[in-house]
């Protein structure tokens, strides 16, 4: 009977919070700090969720591509990406090409070109009759020549036609045949530009005698098909490195349309940026282009290099950003788990992104449902600059409002606090208290 007695005694104790005391959210001034009790509902969440908040962000590494700022040898400057770390779109900077001054056509492997003889000209031996001599083309072959019946070989390639028309004539002269002639090109077919991406049809281009400029190139393609041309940008590979003009400038400057190109030239519209995608284009294009083996053996070598050491750099940055959050050393938000949870501990806020209350109640170490009243779930936070602590009330008894649960953002240094039921305080009271007052197995089966 007295060991029954002590019990009730200490069950007394218990329920007046005399022996044991838990952590709890006071209403009114505590501790000189102004607390409000605000009950978390569909309307009181815009007052909540006002509270700004930048989540911290990923350094760029996490963000670019393999074909990121820079510059390497030959390769020259890669554009940028076209995402920032927010996940905006960024406008392309503009990097022109060399200025190449303007000069005279010059006859190449492949040109056809066009002799023409005067109707009455008693030229017999480039062809057949005086009908057919009136126009005779000649393909520029592999070694730079043309081959003329009775006049032999004669070399026209890297020359202009007003040299190419004299050689011609020398050629004639000393085989002794009429040399009333004149030359032209018939087909321009050793100085061209390939044009893909977005545009209408990917073509490749000839570079004539008046030149080629940049918009005759994208007019013969079918012109630019992107939707969003503010982002787009026209990228020209030439000699190794890569150039580019964003679209938004090119449509508004008569400079940038009138930009000439020049033989083997690439030009890839670029709409939504894709270095690996723009690199296999040019690639294709060093390979359709008039250079040698080891040339172009030295430019894919070259292409591929720079890309491969920005791969390695942006991998190396993101390790070690990763080595210095393992150690501590990157600065993070948190919000912290209190009360009546599996784990009492912080948990970090994520990089470009915010928390909500359910992220927290439901993730690791989130709140007990055995110990933990449901009905008493709090956010607390404190006002910057003032004495006052809000204390946003969920009640998840009704498990409705769970609902609300994932729209509520948590902010830094928030506290999610879960109390106890009542019956839970009882039980640690007792388990407290018994063992001390020795009243044995039974009166400890009592209380439970």
């Amino acid at each position: 009977m007295v060991r029954i007695a002590l019990a009730l005694a200490v069950l007394a104790l218990v329920g007046c919070d005399a022996i044991y005391s838990a952590p709890q959210v006071l209403r009114g001034a505590s501790a000189g700090q102004d607390v409000l009790v605000q009950p978390i509902t569909l309307r009181s969440l815009e007052v909540a969720n006002s509270t700004p908040y930048q989540p911290r962000q990923l350094p760029d590494a996490f963000f670019a591509t393999s074909g990121g700022p820079g510059s390497l040898g030959r390769i020259g400057a890669l554009p940028t990406p076209p995402l920032g770390p927010n996940g905006n779109p960024v406008r392309p900077a503009i990097s022109l090409p060399p200025d190449m001054p303007k000069t005279a056509y010059e006859i190449g492997i492949g040109d056809i070109v066009q002799l023409a003889t005067r109707a009455s000209s008693s030229l017999q031996s480039i062809g057949g009759n005086t009908a057919d001599n009136l126009r005779q083309t000649y393909a520029v072959q592999d070694d730079g020549t043309i081959g003329i019946p009775d006049a032999g070989r004669v070399a026209v390639a890297g020359m202009t036609i007003d040299e190419a028309e004299g050689a011609v004539f020398q050629a004639l002269v000393r085989a002794n045949i009429d040399p009333s002639v004149s030359l032209e090109i018939a087909e321009y077919r050793s100085q061209r530009v390939a044009i893909g991406g977005a545009v209408r049809t990917a073509r490749v281009v000839p570079v004539t005698q008046k030149g080629l400029t940049l918009a005759e190139a994208i007019g013969a393609a079918g012109g630019v098909t992107a939707k969003d041309r503010e982002y787009t940008a026209i990228r020209i590979y030439r000699d190794g490195a890569i150039y580019q003009v964003p679209l938004a400038e090119f449509d508004q400057r008569a400079e940038l349309q009138r930009l000439h190109l020049i033989g083997s030239d690439s030009v890839f519209v670029d709409e939504n940026y894709d270095y690996e995608r723009a690199q296999a284009f040019f690639a294709q294009q060093i390979q359709l282009i008039g250079l040698r083996r080891a040339a172009r053996a030295d430019a894919l070598s070259a292409l591929n290099a720079a890309v491969q050491v920005r791969r390695t750099a942006l991998i190396e940055a993101q390790g070690n950003f990763r080595a210095q959050e393992e150690f501590g050393a990157v600065r993070r938000d948190y919000v912290y788990l209190a009360g009546e949870v599996s784990r009492q501990s912080r948990l970090a806020m994520p990089f470009g992104n915010g928390l909500s209350l359910a992220d927290a109640l439901f993730g690791e170490g989130g709140y007990d449902q055995i110990s933990g009243d449901s009905s008493q779930i709090y956010v607390l936070r404190g006002t910057a600059g003032a004495d006052t602590v809000t204390a946003w009330n969920l009640d998840a008894s009704n498990a409705v409002n769970f609902v609300i649960a994932t729209r509520f953002e948590l902010r830094p240094s928030d506290i999610v606090f879960v109390s106890q039921q009542p019956v839970t305080r009882w039980n640690r009271a007792i388990a407290q208290i018994l063992p001390t007052l020795g009243l044995g197995r039974q009166t400890q089966a009592l209380a439970n």
